[in-house]
């Protein structure tokens, strides 16, 4: 496979790490992934703040860096699930369709095509909270959904039980929104920012010592809520994990 990486804004702006992880890991995994330099925004949040249209020229600089690969795969699965199921500002080419149909999140990229199911680098001996985003669980599909009732499925936990020394915390309301939405936290701050805070305590009083999720724009908020508030919890991406960080 020829694997674009692409690393949203966010990411590279405020957690690198993560990036660098993600490459990291996939090339541990036999994978060799390209970088393009001219990458930027994937055009979500002018998208979630309703102004599709605007992210136009956005979206066809993306096509213009993505197209290229068999697959596209991104340690985020909300601009997965924009990509996915919103990148409609342009007209939809067979190049655009060829893009929107393989890109795939880093978990679901793993477990539903590379089908790894072991990391024997990998050992984490800390008690985590997982945090499934709303993109990730309600789009994507990488776990199941509590307030269906439906059979248990996790492919974050999944990996990350194969992980030496990891234990996981049960928050009592697992499913449910940290409270980040994009643009929501600006637009809703103090909503927000109470959602962030029931976010984290729930996990905190759980036992985490770390929430770990495959959104870091939600661990971004969830962060700041937990700091302003004296919540002792500390946050890491599960690409940073399997790769084999231990702290």
């Amino acid at each position: 496979m020829k694997i674009g990486l692409f690393i949203p804004c966010y990411i590279d702006a405020f957690y690198p790490q993560t990036g660098i992880a993600t490459l990291e890991l996939l090339e541990k995994l036999g994978q060799e992934a390209e970088y393009p330099m001219d990458q930027t925004c994937c055009g979500q949040p002018m998208a979630n703040s309703g102004c599709n249209r605007d992210a136009k020229e956005t979206e066809a600089l993306f096509i213009r860096n993505f197209s290229k690969y068999d697959v596209i795969v991104s340690p985020s699965g909300s601009c997965v699930h924009h990509i996915r199921d919103n990148f409609d500002a342009i007209e939809q080419t067979d190049e655009v369709r060829h893009v929107r149909q393989n890109t795939y999140e880093l978990v679901e990229f793993i477990h539903d095509v590379l089908k790894v199911r072991e990391f024997p680098w990998a050992e984490f001996p800390h008690k985590v909270g997982l945090h499934n985003s709303c993109a990730t669980l309600r789009a994507l599909r990488t776990a199941s959904m509590s307030e269906l009732g439906e059979p248990f499925f996790s492919k974050p936990k999944t990996l990350l039980s194969a992980v030496k020394g990891i234990s996981f915390a049960a928050p009592r309301r697992p499913d449910e929104c940290c409270g980040f939405g994009g643009t929501y936290s600006v637009t809703e701050e103090a909503v927000s920012a109470r959602m962030g805070l029931d976010k984290v305590t729930d996990h905190h009083d759980a036992g985490a010592e770390y929430i770990v999720s495959a959104d870091t724009s939600c661990m971004m908020h969830q962060q700041g809520c937990a700091e302003r508030n004296g919540v002792p919890i500390r946050f890491i991406h599960i690409a940073e994990i399997l790769n084999g960080a231990r702290a």
